[in-house]
C-alpha cells in the first residue's frame, strides 16, 4: 500500500482542486464518469498500439478517480450512490484498461501474443477477484484493507509500463499484475479467516446466554 504520507499530500492537493471544482456546476458523479470516459480512452489508444499516449490518458484520467471524492466531501455530497457509483466505473475502467491491452496483443506477432492475452484474462480476474473480496468482508462487517496490489497500485504500474513504451515490459508488466493480484485476494483471505477466528473464539470463551424468554434455573 501506499505509505500513509503520501496519501496525505494526495488528499491535500486533491481538496485544494476539489475547493476549485466547487465553484463550478459540477457534481462528484460528473467527475466519477468523465473519469471512467477517460480510461475508455486510453483503452482504445493502447488498443490500435499508441501505448505512451495510452499511459498519458490512464494517468490524467486516474486524477478524476482521487477528486470525485475530494469534491464530495467539498460539497457535502457524500451519498451512498456516488460510493456505489464510483466503485461500478473503477470496475468497468479496469475491464476496458486490459480489454485495450489485450487487443494490442492480439496484433503483436511471435510465439508469445496468445500467453500475453491470457496474462491479461488472469490480471483482469484477479483484479475483480481482490475487490470482490474486499466488499463481500465489508459486507459482513469485518474489515479488510490488506494486500499489496490494491487498486493504485495496480493502477500506478499499468501506466507506468505503458509509458515506457515496450511491449515486451508491458507484457511482463501484465504477468506480474497476474500473479500479484491473486496473491493479494489471498492474503484478504487469509486476514478475514484470522478476523474470523478471532470472533469465534471470543465468542467460545463467553458464558453461554438463555434463550430469550426462557427463565434462569435458580441456583442450588
Amino acid at each position: 500500500m501506499f505509505t500513509t504520507r503520501f496519501q496525505a499530500w494526495v488528499r491535500r492537493n486533491a481538496q485544494r482542486v476539489a475547493r476549485l471544482l466547487a465553484a463550478l456546476p459540477v457534481t462528484p458523479n460528473m467527475v466519477t464518469v468523465s473519469g471512467m470516459l477517460a480510461t475508455f480512452g486510453a483503452a482504445v489508444l493502447a488498443g490500435f498500439g499508441h501505448l505512451r499516449w495510452a499511459g498519458v490518458v490512464l494517468a490524467f484520467a486516474g486524477t478524476f478517480d482521487i477528486l470525485d471524492g475530494a469534491l464530495a466531501r467539498a460539497t457535502n455530497r457524500s451519498y451512498p450512490y456516488g460510493a456505489f457509483l464510483d466503485s461500478t466505473t473503477d470496475r468497468c475502467s479496469e475491464v476496458a484498461v486490459y480489454a485495450g491491452v489485450a487487443a494490442f496483443f492480439l496484433g503483436r506477432p511471435g510465439p508469445f501474443a496468445r500467453w500475453e492475452v491470457l496474462a491479461c484474462l488472469l490480471a483482469l480476474a484477479g483484479s475483480f477477484l481482490v475487490s470482490y473480496v474486499r466488499a463481500r468482508a465489508q459486507s459482513l462487517g469485518f474489515k479488510c484493507d490488506s494486500g499489496l496490489f490494491a487498486r493504485p497500485e495496480r493502477v500506478v504500474l499499468t501506466v507506468g509500463a505503458l509509458l515506457i513504451g515496450v511491449p515486451d515490459i508491458l507484457g511482463l508488466v501484465i504477468a506480474v499484475l497476474a500473479v500479484m493480484t491473486t496473491f493479494t485476494a489471498l492474503q484478504r483471505i487469509f486476514e478475514v479467516y484470522l478476523q474470523a477466528r478471532a470472533q469465534r473464539r471470543s465468542a467460545s470463551g463467553s458464558p453461554a446466554r438463555p434463550p430469550a424468554g426462557v427463565p434462569k434455573r435458580p441456583v442450588r
